[in-house]
């Protein structure tokens, strides 16, 4: 997928591609459209007939081969979720997968240099996609690190990480470091607009600029329930948001909306505009600044745990219970 407010970045990564690093760090927020970028530089490594212009060309083997996913000179290392299977019904209990990891482990690392220590199939480069680089446990962190230090002929490693400050610095000063931005209003806009987004500009508000999570937050049952919450706390019935909780998915939703709404909070107490549109512009604070920034700090840590709660209703109260008066 080609989103035109990275040209700027491709045209960047394109002149490097001469003299190419053994490893590329492309970082930004989540929402942006890092992966899709990674993906297309990888398919334009492994393209066997590159366009003038600098892209891959679409119709080639290597190319064929890359967007039917079986490209023998590329692997994807990313946490068990990401390829979640749901079990059969007919299995037994006994033969159902554990469930999946969210974690990189270092046995996909290993295998991972496994197949870096082989010849290209193709002749060309072998490339590793890590995504998200921050995913990788400690363990699986240094073994990716053995092989950034001493990296095999012919291999391109390309991590892609919403937060790099949670990279070992060992692993990030070995890479070149592509930095992306969030584009701007109008062409994330005139995007969301194509993929047919009712009320655009106020998702990506929400999503805090970014097109991609706007179009996940604002579509099915997802954004269904970030609006039943919204309209709870603009109403001030913020006690209803735990019966709104059924499971760790719904926890999630209500940490982020929160801490988005204790934002919003925090900025109009100061006189500054909402940014996440939870509240109108021009509305007030009875509570400080302070307040609501300290609240916005502890949902932070909150959102964190929120994949791990014993009692996920429990947990909504707590946070709910910490919560400023309007």
């Amino acid at each position: 997928m080609n989103f035109s407010w990275h040209q700027q970045s491709w045209d960047s990564l394109l002149r490097l591609v001469e003299r190419l690093p053994h490893a590329l760090l492309i970082h930004g927020v989540s929402g942006i459209g890092k992966l899709a970028f990674a993906e297309r530089f990888a398919q334009f490594l492994l393209c066997e007939a590159r366009t003038s212009a600098g892209e891959p060309c679409g119709r080639c083997e290597g190319c064929r081969w890359f967007v039917a996913g079986s490209h023998p000179d590329i692997r994807r290392v990313e946490p068990e979720t990401f390829a979640r299977r749901a079990p059969d019904e007919e299995d037994a209990p006994s033969q159902r997968p554990a469930k999946p990891s969210s974690e990189i482990k270092i046995e996909q690392v290993r295998e991972l240099a496994d197949f870096l220590a082989l010849g290209s199939h193709r002749g060309r480069l072998r490339v590793a996609l890590v995504h998200p680089a921050e995913g990788m446990n400690l363990h699986a962190a240094n073994a990716l690190l053995k092989s950034l230090e001493e990296p095999p002929p012919g291999a391109v490693f390309i991590l892609v990480s919403h937060r790099p400050s949670r990279l070992l610095p060992t692993v990030r000063s070995r890479c070149v470091a592509l930095p992306m931005q969030t584009p701007p209003s109008e062409p994330a806009l005139a995007w969301l607009g194509a993929q047919g987004l009712p009320d655009a500009a106020r998702w990506l508000a929400y999503a805090g600029g970014a097109p991609l999570r706007a179009l996940e937050d604002g579509r099915g049952p997802r954004g269904e329930a970030i609006e039943r919450m919204l309209a709870a706390l603009a109403s001030g019935r913020a006690g209803e948001l735990t019966g709104l909780v059924d499971s760790r998915e719904d926890l999630a939703i209500v940490a982020e909306v929160l801490q988005k709404f204790a934002l919003d909070k925090a900025f109009a107490s100061a006189g500054a505009s909402p940014r996440y549109g939870t509240i109108d512009s021009g509305t007030g604070a009875s509570t400080g600044t302070r307040e609501w920034l300290s609240f916005a700090r502890r949902l932070g840590a909150d959102r964190a745990l929120t994949a791990h709660p014993l009692n996920p209703k429990l947990f909504a109260a707590e946070m709910l219970a910490a919560m400023p008066n309007s």
